[in-house]
């Protein structure tokens, strides 16, 4: 079920507390990219600071879905259109603002704040870039955090244009190890389990309205339009 208070920001505050999740390194991913050849140029030295020495890793998979393929690459590119469907959904959300230029913001008014934008784009799938800090509850500090995280999507075309795609997202937080020890001592054994929880509801965000979309496709031009 989606979280009704935040999206990304459960998926951070999950990933502090998971200093044991188990890491997935690039050369694992389903695509088997290499990220220094997909990232942009400018970006490349950050994301690869981050996949190289993280303070945390973790991998979500998506459950199977079908749908429209070049719907569910539009959402990922569109986050902030993305949080507006849910809301027309009824379906309380975090309001993502596009800031521009390619890049997406939230804050939850909590002490949360990122900052994210897609660096790289690679055959069925993009890296994103994030910057920002993380409350994660109200006992513990705020602290710097930047992510690194590559969403992939291989599926089998199907006839009628559809898609079946098991989507997945890979996960690089890098953080001052200090304030994540804090973190870790409070949430305790149950982090791990969090952090991959954290990844798998950033992957519903998208694939939720992607096939929301490919059962009522009529509901397209509603559903994804720029808020007024």
């Amino acid at each position: 079920m989606l979280n009704r208070r935040r999206v990304l920001a459960t998926l951070l505050a999950a990933l502090f507390g998971g200093g044991s999740a188990s890491a997935q390194p690039a050369s694992e991913m389903p695509t088997r990219i290499v990220l220094a050849d997909v990232v942009d140029a400018k970006h490349r030295d950050a994301v690869l600071a981050v996949v190289k020495k993280p303070t945390i890793t973790t991998r979500g998979i998506s459950p199977e879905i079908t749908c429209i393929q070049t719907v569910y690459e539009w959402l990922l590119e569109h986050p902030d259109r993305t949080s507006l469907a849910w809301q027309r959904l009824k379906v309380p959300c975090v309001e993502i603002k596009d800031t521009g230029q390619g890049r997406f913001s939230w804050v939850d008014g909590e002490g949360s704040e990122l900052e994210w934008q897609p660096v790289g784009r690679f055959k069925d799938g993009l890296v994103w870039y994030a910057t920002g800090k993380v409350k994660c509850t109200p006992v513990t500090p705020t602290v710097p955090v930047k992510a690194v995280v590559v969403m992939s999507h291989q599926g089998k075309p199907l006839e009628g244009g559809a898609t079946t795609m098991q989507p997945v997202a890979n996960v690089y937080l890098q953080t001052d190890s200090k304030a994540a020890n804090v973190v870790l001592k409070i949430i305790g054994p149950t982090a791990p389990k969090l952090a991959e929880q954290g990844a798998e509801q950033l992957l519903y965000f998208f694939t939720g309205i992607a096939r929301y979309l490919h059962k009522h496709p009529t509901r397209a031009d509603e559903l994804l339009a720029p808020k007024k």
